[in-house]
């Protein structure tokens, strides 16, 4: 089927939260290897969370392959295209920032109030998770999303602007298989995966699969593994009343004792204290929340090696 065959399928979006600067919304496409990529033009600088699916995003400032767990980065007025030749659909939360607001977050974290995103896109990052939830909860006071808001872009600022933009050297072919075991990863991840299964999947050798993962999503396969079974745990945890041995089950973990030991190695606190933490954000508003924050931040979580 030729370029011009193919058809344009525009996502569908649902909007979760706005304040005078800045709008979350839920974007979904159901847009396929069939279906033609479209060129758009970021309007507002954008923040946008991968939560299913795997497509490739092109921009002025690169080009990187999505999966959930990462954050397509748009800097304002720039053009890009997403296309889906690795699989059906994607589910993206995107929050939208106004450039003279974003550009006074980041001359403060960043020096310049002209600063851009020096790349197209961001690595799964646990500290981003809670922020998340944060922003796109309806229920939250609209102080505390605000608040939530501008910490949220301080994170990505803070993250992004002493990276160099990191060149992506697979062929095409390596990063179809790639997204094809990312996919694969994202649907079997509380289930046994070793490398020897997902090379197989990939169709590719173990240390030529390794080293070509490594290359495409800046982490191993393992890494990847357990950031995306804990992300989910640690949505679980803000957002359920589900016992925690329940969770760590359900997410993947064999037992609840390494469950705990990566928890807090990854997110800095115990699952209990995370969950309690999150409990008294949402009952205690925004400037309690400030208050907790001062102290969770002193402990700045990290990917395990």
């Amino acid at each position: 089927m030729s370029q011009e065959d193919r058809l344009t399928v525009l996502p569908s979006s649902r909007r979760l939260a706005s304040a005078t600067e800045w709008s979350a919304t839920e974007f979904v496409c159901t847009s396929g290897p069939g279906d033609r990529p479209f060129e758009e033009r970021h309007e507002h600088v954008t923040i946008a969370a991968v939560l299913e699916g795997v497509f490739t995003y092109r921009s002025s400032t690169h080009r990187a392959l999505l999966y959930p767990g990462a954050f397509l980065l748009g800097n304002a007025g720039a053009c890009y295209e997403c296309g889906h030749d690795h699989g059906q659909g994607d589910r993206c939360i995107a929050v939208h920032v106004n450039i003279d607001y974003f550009g006074e977050i980041a001359a403060a974290v960043a020096g310049s109030g002209r600063y851009q995103f020096p790349m197209a896109a961001l690595s799964a990052k646990p500290d981003l998770t809670p922020w998340l939830a944060r922003i796109a909860s309806t229920t939250v006071d609209p102080l505390a999303q605000d608040v939530s808001l501008a910490g949220f872009v301080e994170v990505v600022i803070a993250a992004t602007a002493g990276a160099t933009a990191r060149r992506e050297t697979a062929s095409a072919q390596d990063r179809l298989r790639i997204a094809r075991t990312l996919q694969y990863i994202d649907d079997n991840a509380v289930g046994r995966l070793d490398l020897d299964v997902l090379a197989a999947v990939a169709g590719m050798s173990k240390y030529h699969y390794l080293r070509t993962f490594r290359r495409v999503v800046a982490a191993t396969p393992y890494q990847f593994v357990l950031s995306t079974r804990l992300r989910r745990a640690a949505v679980a945890l803000a957002t359920t009343r589900h016992a925690i041995s329940a969770i760590a089950f359900e997410c993947g973990f064999g037992d609840l004792s390494t469950f705990n030991s990566h928890f807090r190695v990854v997110y800095g606190q115990s699952p209990k204290q995370y969950r309690e933490h999150e409990r008294r954000w949402r009952q205690g508003g925004a400037e309690s929340f400030r208050l907790a924050r001062g102290t969770v931040n002193r402990r700045r979580p990290k990917l395990l090696q």
